[in-house]
Parts: C-alpha cells; sequence; structure tokens
C-alpha cells in the first residue's frame, strides 16, 4: 500500500511538469507564428544561444508539444490505474477489520 501512495504523487508530478512543458511548447509555436518566415531565430541551450531557422524550432516545438500529450495521456491512466488499486487496497483492509475486531484494537493501540 505504502508503494502505491508514494507512486500517486509521483505521478501528479510528472503531469504537472508535462503540462508546463506543454504550455511553454505552444507558447512558443504561437510566437514563432508572428515571425516571417524566412527569419533565423535563436534556441536557448543552456546559457547558450544558437542561431536557426524558425521552420527546425517549429518542428522541434511541435515534436515537444505531440510528445508531451502522449506522455499527460499515458500518465493519466497510471494514475486512474494506482488509485483504482489503491481503492481496492483500502476496501480489502477495511473488510478485514470488520472481520477481526481483535485486530482492529490491535492496530488502532499501535502507535506510529
Amino acid at each position: 500500500m505504502k508503494f502505491v501512495l508514494s507512486l500517486c504523487p509521483q505521478v501528479q508530478n510528472q503531469m504537472r511538469t508535462k503540462e508546463a512543458e506543454k504550455k511553454r511548447a505552444y507558447l512558443t509555436m504561437e510566437e514563432l507564428k508572428q515571425v516571417p518566415d524566412d527569419t533565423n531565430v535563436y534556441k536557448s541551450i543552456g546559457r547558450t544561444f544558437v542561431l536557426e531557422s524558425k521552420a527546425t524550432l517549429m518542428n522541434e516545438q511541435e515534436n515537444k508539444f505531440k510528445d508531451s500529450e502522449t506522455s499527460i495521456t499515458s500518465l493519466q491512466s497510471s494514475k486512474e490505474y494506482l488509485e483504482k488499486q489503491m481503492s481496492e487496497v483500502e476496501n480489502n483492509f477495511r473488510e478485514l477489520l470488520q472481520q477481526d475486531p481483535a485486530l482492529a484494537r490491535q492496530i488502532m493501540s499501535m502507535n506510529v
């Protein structure tokens, strides 16, 4: 159960990261659309800026956008699966405690 509980926040963080990456790619593409096609633009790589063609940069941003969407979809299914697993574990635990009141008392008396 701890394993499932620890994965849910990780998946949510990954989803947030991918959402931010997707948004950044989208905003970059929107800005690049306003620039004439024959314009060379600068791409940042760390602290360095590299001169690229607009088409190259647009393709990179489109790929990032699509990859992010694919990752978000995959992470969403993982999240739903983990939530379902967690719900099943909780239900099984409740059933176990209802079937054995002595075990429930023993667990309630434990210091965590």
